[in-house]
């Protein structure tokens, strides 16, 4: 008889621990849960900026922008006004020396009227043609001379080799050396450049 109480007892026993084991479970899978699920940081709401915080900041990009756009002007005003600067005298430069090529060409006219006019002539005809040709050649002249067009002047003068070009040398008594003894060919300049050197004998 008591032996078949306490087995009763000990089966009693045993369904209460079978019954409470599923709630330790669930404790401990909640609390499991709990660990491996991350807390939430709340954030707090930024402030939005005021109205004079909106209008400084549009004021201080506006002040930015008319800044750069000064400093752009102010550059393409300067390069504008080199550009022009250059144009003018390169059309300075044109006009100036307009007929200089023109120059060059009819030079050797010039040197060739005067030439002919060296000759001595023989007889009334050929006096005739010396007249002709000393009017030509003066009016020749007077053209360049308008224009700007001079001769260089050389005999008697010290040698200088940015006018003169020197053909030959000669020694000469009473004559310093590097002066011009005789010009060969005459030289020319176009108002203050050189359009042609004059050709020279130089005493040595």
């Amino acid at each position: 008889m008591e032996t078949s109480m306490s087995n009763e007892k000990e089966e009693t026993v045993k369904a209460e621990e079978t019954v409470a084991e599923p709630a330790e479970t669930e404790e401990t899978e909640a609390a499991e849960t709990a660990a491996d699920t991350p807390e939430e940081t709340e954030t707090e709401p930024q402030p939005e900026p005021s109205e004079t915080e909106v209008l400084r900041a549009e004021k201080e990009a506006l002040a930015a922008e008319v800044n750069r756009l000064k400093n752009d002007y102010a550059r393409a005003y300067a390069d504008t006004e080199n550009m022009k600067k250059r144009l003018e005298k390169d059309f300075e430069q044109r006009s100036k020396y307009r007929i200089q090529d023109f120059a060059r060409e009819i030079l050797p006219v010039l040197d060739n009227c005067e030439r002919a006019l060296a000759v001595k002539p023989k007889d009334t005809e050929d006096e005739n043609y010396r007249k002709a040709f000393e009017m030509v050649h003066r009016q020749l002249r007077t053209a360049l001379e308008k224009e700007g067009v001079s001769e260089i002047e050389a005999e008697g003068q010290p040698f200088d080799p940015n006018l003169h070009q020197a053909m030959m040398s000669e020694k000469a008594e009473g004559v310093e050396p590097g002066m011009v003894l005789q010009v060969l060919q005459k030289g020319y300049k176009l108002k203050d450049r050189l359009l042609r050197a004059a050709m020279v004998k130089v005493s040595e």
